[in-house]
């Protein structure tokens, strides 16, 4: 029984879903079926607008067609006339290309030229900065030169009075120390001469007594006491006379270096000084 109730409920469940699916198979026919004409109609109505459009074109594409056929016409007549003109234009290239030749040489050759142009306008440049910078050291230098002629002029002037001066003191020193020495040495001469004499009177005098021996010593002692004496004053005129010569020689040598160092040659001096006044003493 309960098979036979179950079977009947699957027979009637079965029964509800086809009804069911049937249903819902004709509604969906049933929309299948408008969508399908509201496709048409819009299919139909863009089928005659693009129908409409493309026909549309069609009558303006024939117009452009007729009127580029004229343009075509009218090129074809243009170009043939630009053809004898081509024609021409080459006969006058061909007498114009020695010409055009030549002519590109001559820009060749002055391109080169410019580009030299431009190297010497900045070499000319260079230089100008260059001259203004040496005139200006050339007037520094003038300036400085001018200042250095101004002070060799003082300077020429203070070595002329400066020689002058160094004249007429070697002149006067020359003078002094010439007389002094002329005087020591008449005054060496004269005690040399006296000595001379004395030892000669005292020979002659020894020879002309006989004196005993003791008493010959002594008048021997006492007289080389006074040679003794006398060689001693003639050592210090000597000396004397040296350190003349030397004080000489040594102004001599400062008024030299004094010459030199304001660049006065000697042999201007006008006359020859004398290093050693007297010589072998």
């Amino acid at each position: 029984e309960m098979e036979a109730k179950y079977t009947r409920k699957m027979q009637a469940l079965r029964d509800e879903l086809d009804l069911r699916r049937k249903t819902e198979i004709h509604e969906l026919e049933e929309r299948k079926n408008t969508q399908i004409s509201e496709l048409m109609g819009n299919h139909e109505g863009a089928f005659g607008a693009i129908k409409n459009y493309y026909n549309d074109i069609t009558a303006k594409n024939l117009t452009l067609i007729n009127l580029l056929k004229e343009q075509v016409e009218d090129l074809k007549k243009k170009e043939a006339v630009l053809e004898k003109e081509k024609a021409e234009v080459l006969l006058q290239n061909k007498g114009l290309t020695e010409p055009l030749q030549e002519a590109q040489e001559l820009v060749a050759e002055l391109q080169k030229k410019l580009v030299h142009y431009h190297r010497d306008k900045e070499a000319l440049m260079n230089s100008k900065a260059h001259l203004k910078i040496t005139q200006k050291e050339l007037k520094d230098l003038q300036w400085e030169h001018e200042v250095l002629e101004q002070r060799f002029s003082k300077v020429q002037e203070e070595r002329d009075e400066l020689y002058q001066k160094f004249t007429r003191a070697i002149n006067e020193v020359q003078q002094k120390t010439g007389f002094k020495n002329l005087l020591l040495e008449r005054k060496l001469q004269g005690l040399l001469d006296l000595l001379e004499k004395k030892e000669v009177e005292l020979s002659e005098v020894l020879a002309a007594s006989n004196l005993d021996p003791s008493a010959l010593s002594l008048v021997t002692h006492k007289l080389e006491n006074v040679l003794q004496s006398k060689n001693a004053t003639i050592q210090d005129l000597q000396l004397q006379l040296a350190q003349a010569c030397k004080a000489h020689n040594d102004m001599l040598q400062t008024f030299e270096a004094k010459l030199t160092s304001f660049g006065i040659p000697l042999d201007n001096l006008g006359f020859q000084p004398l290093s050693f006044p007297f010589p072998g003493q």
